[in-house]
């Protein structure tokens, strides 16, 4: 199969979009397809024996870490004609892959559109963005997903969500997680040690340090007893959130063994950001064996098991977090059972089995766009 994946943020971008098309452009490479990506920005021009095809990009007023894919509908057609794909992937279309969307549909050719950001969620973190407002995002989203022959939403209340603002066929797709990775072996009791030379309980959030993720509502937690708070991450919110915890251990951005350090040496893992259609930060934590309580929101509804894996508070309430965690942090045998459920939890979610489980979306949209081709031609 040839796929190419137009994707709105990639390498050397860190994010849940560019993590997913990585994913999906290694599980490609290795099982013999043939891929091509089309991304936004500088940076490395293959990756995983896939080409990658550069366009300008700028970057979104108030947030310098997001960039936006400039590129017209008659540049991608003329990559889409010389690659000639069997479909077109398009990972969390919006600036360019709504060029993208275009171009695939003035050549017939299939298209599988991966809905992954809450746009209108993020906007509210953001004065610029939120004079737009939520009808023209979602309006403006639905145009672009109204072409596609399939619409991947990762989680269940997304997929709802999707439904009650009109997009049309729509399936589930989830993501993936790097079982050895993450997982609970990585403890390091050095680390611990260090970041809590008293044994206090460690409780950390680890992602982005920015508006729409809510990290602020930590400070809920700062006076807990026998806890130490850790923050893993860099972004816009970092200086505001060193203020306000000042006793919290900042480690910055973390990747490869040190991430799956970080993670697995936490006791308690808070997500706080109620606007995340999967939240793979949440999936992880719980495949390094951590309890997690996160909003009851979007993606953590389908990845936290209320009561068994952490707990689901309602979005914005501090207090409930608050509660939560003293719940966990009171109690090492709740814990620790808790713990060993999370990781149970993630089994049978490997990016094998979910990029396969893609394949079978390229196929039915390949299908129902060979139907329709059928259909015109008499």
């Amino acid at each position: 199969m040839r796929v190419v994946i137009i994707t709105e943020s990639f390498l050397p971008q860190i994010n849940g979009v560019a993590n997913s098309v990585c994913r999906v452009v290694e599980h490609l490479s290795g099982h013999g397809h043939d891929a091509l990506v089309v991304a936004p920005g500088d940076g490395p021009d293959s990756y995983a024996g896939a080409p990658v095809v550069r366009v300008p990009s700028v970057t979104l007023p108030g947030n310098d870490d997001s960039v936006v894919g400039l590129s017209t509908r008659r540049r991608i057609a003329a990559t889409l004609r010389d690659f000639r794909p069997d479909v077109v992937h398009l990972a969390s279309p919006a600036w360019l892959g709504r060029a993208g969307m275009n171009a695939a549909a003035r050549l017939g050719l299939p298209t599988v559109a991966v809905f992954q950001t809450d746009l209108a969620g993020f906007a509210r973190g953001y004065r610029f963005w939120r004079v737009v407002g939520d009808d023209v995002i979602w309006s403006w989203l639905r145009r672009i997903h109204d072409h596609a022959d399939r619409t991947l939403a990762p989680s269940t209340a997304t997929m709802a969500q999707l439904a009650t603002h009109g997009f049309p066929r729509l399936a589930r797709w989830g993501r993936g997680v790097d079982l050895v990775r993450f997982h609970p072996a990585h403890r390091d009791e050095g680390l611990r040690r260090d970041l809590a030379p008293n044994g206090e309980v460690l409780v950390g959030y680890v992602g982005r340090l920015a508006p729409e993720k809510q990290v602020s509502a930590l400070t809920a937690l700062r006076d807990l007893p026998n806890v130490k708070l850790v923050v893993v991450g860099g972004g816009p919110s970092e200086a505001e959130l060193r203020e306000a915890l000042p006793a919290a251990a900042f480690l910055g951005f973390r990747s490869g063994e040190a991430l799956s350090r970080a993670y697995a040496s936490l006791d308690v893992f808070v997500h706080t950001g109620p606007a995340e259609t999967f939240c793979q930060t949440v999936q992880e934590a719980l495949a390094s064996g951590v309890p997690v309580v996160a909003p009851r929101a979007g993606g953590p509804i389908d990845l936290v098991s209320h009561g068994s894996t952490g707990y689901l508070v309602e979005p914005g309430s501090r207090p409930e977090v608050r509660a939560a965690v003293e719940r966990l942090t009171s109690d090492g045998r709740r814990r620790a059972a808790m713990g060993r459920a999370a990781r149970e939890s993630v089994h049978g979610r490997s990016w094998t089995a979910i990029c396969h489980e893609l394949l079978g979306h390229y196929e039915a949209a390949i299908s129902r766009r060979a139907s329709i081709s059928a259909v015109a031609a008499g």
